[in-house]
């Protein structure tokens, strides 16, 4: 098979899956869910003897959903490791994740639970399928093509996403009931996230003979979970830095997700935004940050990615100030929104090719899943601080403030990260700018 066709139907993956991070994550469930809460007699959600504020109870589910992940999603990389499930396992969390997704579009009245339920199903499914799609990238490029390569995966989902949120807003002009139009938004995400990828992924992506033989007298199930803990141990006793690298990433990129899972949350609560405009706002972002992971791969390429994520991060931290001091209006929202979208896929782009080229051969989907537990909507730590400062405050707005302790500790660690020697260590050829 043509391997720049298999690319493209990686790449497409990221074009299918993104309508959920966009319309579900970022865009709509969040705010909705708060909204149902609200309009409850109480205004809390009642778990027997506990009231969940409104804007709380969305960033729990998303703890939990990524509670589940640090669970399961380490063994399931071990298992596609030394087996040739890669493909199989990729496609069906992404199916199961697309039907939760799908049946978001019942979700009413006193339903917030069950949309809760829904979507910590749908956010487990999402983030297992990715472990599985970024183990592909060692197998599609060279060390010298990931960055771009990464790079194109990445603005392929912030245009697929970003479309189906230009659709969505065409829906709102339709449906004169906004709750209706936000339902059929959410059921959209999951036909969209099933369609593509029974086009492309399903289609295009190889089925390779796995590369590292299961052992005599073992079984994937067992093997895989022993395999876990011997990946841990390999990264703290041989590849030290690759370890460095991805606690600063779970950090930083923490970070990064909370702002994306509670931004709309915060315009609604604290601006005032209604889901059209949401819409709007969160439309430029998708195809902004298409843009922004194109031209810093460029910068990458003069400066090298590491000089470049820390420049995101610096602009990470100063927007998440000026959110707290001085944002205010929509307008002011509308300049945010543009700034935020070009750092975010280049913070993520480039530091997911980073990521590959410490990872040992043939054990890419093990490293993968432990990458995985704080990639995309997948965070846990900044979601569960955001709402139980929310729960102590009763503020969006002063929430925020902790998250910029997040992208301020993954800039002091990749300075003192040499990359370089990690990528050499793992047995990997370092480019000449890293």
């Amino acid at each position: 098979m043509n391997k720049q066709r298999e690319i493209t139907g990686w790449a497409m993956y990221d074009w299918a899956n993104s309508a959920f991070s966009t319309t579900v994550v970022t865009a709509f469930l969040g705010p909705y869910l708060a909204a149902l809460i609200a309009a409850s007699p109480e205004e809390t959600l009642q778990l027997g003897a506990y009231a969940i504020e409104a804007d709380a109870f969305y960033p729990f589910c998303v703890s939990i959903s990524v509670i589940l992940q640090v669970l399961f999603l380490p063994f399931l990389g071990a298992l596609a490791d030394y087996t040739n499930l890669k493909k199989r396992l990729l496609l069906l969390f992404a199916y199961i994740g697309a039907t939760a997704t799908m049946l978001l579009v019942f979700v009413q009245g006193n339903l917030a639970l069950l949309g809760g339920l829904l979507f910590i199903v749908a956010n487990f499914s999402f983030g297992a399928g990715v472990v599985f799609y970024n183990a592909y990238l060692p197998d599609l490029a060279t060390p010298q093509e990931q960055d771009s390569i990464s790079s194109k995966g990445f603005a392929y989902g912030y245009v697929g996403g970003g479309l189906l949120l230009a659709l969505n807003l065409a829906l709102f002009q339709l449906v004169d009931d906004t709750a209706v139009a936000v339902r059929l938004s959410l059921g959209s995400a999951g036909l969209w996230w099933l369609l593509f990828t029974w086009l492309y992924p399903q289609r295009r992506l190889v089925v390779r003979r796995t590369a590292v033989p299961l052992p005599a007298n073992t079984n994937p199930i067992t093997h895989s979970l022993h395999q876990f803990f011997n990946t841990l141990r390999e990264m703290k006793n041989q590849h030290p830095l690759t370890l460095r690298f991805l606690l600063a990433y779970l950090i930083y990129n923490d970070g990064i997700q909370t702002v994306n899972t509670v931004a709309a949350i915060f315009a609604a609560s604290e601006i005032g935004m209604g889901p059209e405009q949401l819409v709007g706002v969160i439309l430029l972002i998708q195809f902004v940050a298409a843009i922004g992971a194109i031209l810093f791969n460029r910068l990458a390429q003069r400066i090298g990615a590491k000089a470049t994520v820390i420049l995101t991060l610096i602009g990470w931290t100063g927007l998440i100030v000026y959110a707290f001091g001085w944002l205010q209006t929509p307008r002011q929202v509308w300049s945010w929104a543009f700034f935020e979208a070009l750092v975010l896929g280049s913070s993520q782009a480039l530091s997911r090719s980073m990521f590959a080229k410490m990872t040992p051969r043939h054990q890419e989907a093990a490293y993968f899943s432990l990458y995985e537990i704080s990639e995309r909507g997948t965070s846990w730590i900044g979601p569960l601080v955001f709402g139980l400062t929310v729960q102590l405050t009763g503020s969006s707005r002063t929430a925020m403030l902790p998250i910029i302790a997040f992208f301020a500790f993954g800039i002091l660690v990749l300075l003192t990260t040499d990359l370089r020697q990690a990528i050499t260590a793992a047995g990997n050829e370092a480019p000449a700018l890293v």
